[in-house]
């Protein structure tokens, strides 16, 4: 449940109610609004009486949260999350690209895409230095010197750095790298790795399983949110399903569903979620019509190379050519696709 405090509510009022939750075997958690002051009762599944809290100076209203997840709930906070990413406003009024290869293979190839981004407006940059392959044999990724290759382009062409953390011993040495960490959809119920996440700062991008249901994504992104890291993005990627001709299921229902279900943003990744380049354009476009806060999307300069998803990797040049295609559905939504909109208009 939750605790909605008076528009004006002192800080006593509202330290007098977080001290009554602790003291009922709950934990508080409180959320700042523009109007007023949101406390959440986090805790086991035991129900907590309103009685105890309506009575308080300062409660506007106790409000119970049905939902399992609570601090990612709408009932919770109304208001979207808004991520504050390299002067991009993630979960705002526009839709946002994430570009770049599934793998840092070497600097020269980095380099390569990032200059070919840049061009086209790109700022948020993907790349894994740590790779969960499905084969034990499969690229695993250059580890830290990959991490020091993101670096060295960040500090080159000043786009902000998302890749991936497979471990909770690993989060601080990605942290200190990366400005968005990454939990790809082998690890969505990690709950080490979760909760690791959670206790430090950074952005998270949170990705689909391909076999789990929203809830259980929803759920996921809580475990980060209990740790006092709000600042989470959901992506939906795909899920398994039993036709050959595509990598996964692309499920574009849930980019709706989760918009109305959640205040936290939505990236879709249309390559993860096809695994052919030939339609991650089209389904690209889908995505942002159906509400989707961001994109991202596999570039590589040379796919037929790639040590890693060659085959649904877009060429810089395929990118530059679905960018005004991306703009006209943004602009459907009621929305602009930043930062690369001001060239495609």
């Amino acid at each position: 449940m939750i605790v909605v405090m008076r528009s004006g509510a002192s800080p006593e009022d509202v330290e007098a109610v977080m001290t009554r939750i602790r003291e009922l075997g709950y934990r508080p958690h409180r959320s700042d609004g523009e109007e007023r002051t949101v406390v959440g009762v986090l805790g086991n599944d035991r129900r907590v009486d309103p009685g105890e809290l309506t009575w308080m100076p300062g409660v506007e209203k106790v409000v119970p949260i049905l939902a399992p997840y609570k601090l990612a709930s709408r009932d919770f906070q109304p208001a979207p999350t808004v991520i504050d990413l390299a002067g991009l406003q993630i979960g705002g009024s526009d839709v946002v690209l994430i570009a770049g290869p599934c793998s840092v293979e070497t600097r020269a190839q980095m380099f390569e895409v990032a200059e070919d981004l840049q061009a086209l407006g790109v700022r948020l940059l993907r790349g894994g230095a740590f790779k969960p392959r499905t084969s034990p044999y499969s690229f695993q990724g250059l580890g830290e010197e990959g991490l020091r290759i993101l670096a060295e382009v960040r500090d080159e062409f000043g786009m902000a750095i998302v890749t991936e953390v497979m471990g909770p011993d690993e989060v601080d040495l990605v942290g200190s790298y990366a400005d968005v960490l990454q939990v790809g959809a082998r690890n969505m119920q990690n709950y080490r790795l979760l909760e690791a996440v959670g206790r430090q700062q950074r952005p998270v991008l949170l990705k689909r399983s391909p076999s789990a249901t929203l809830e259980e994504l929803l759920l996921a992104a809580e475990y980060i949110l209990a740790q006092g890291n709000p600042h989470v993005m959901l992506c939906e990627r795909g899920i398994r399903s039993y036709d050959p001709l595509v990598r996964n299921t692309f499920d574009l229902n849930a980019v709706p569903l989760l918009k109305q279900l959640t205040h936290l943003p939505v990236i879709a990744d249309p390559s993860h979620g096809t695994g052919r380049r030939d339609i991650v354009g089209p389904m690209a476009r889908a995505a942002v019509a159906a509400g989707a806060d961001g994109l991202i999307v596999e570039v590589h300069a040379h796919p037929e190379a790639a040590l890693s998803d060659g085959a649904q990797s877009l060429r810089p040049a395929d990118l530059e050519a679905l960018l005004p295609a991306l703009e006209h559905a943004a602009l459907a939504a009621g929305r602009h696709l930043a930062p690369v909109a001001a060239a495609t208009r």
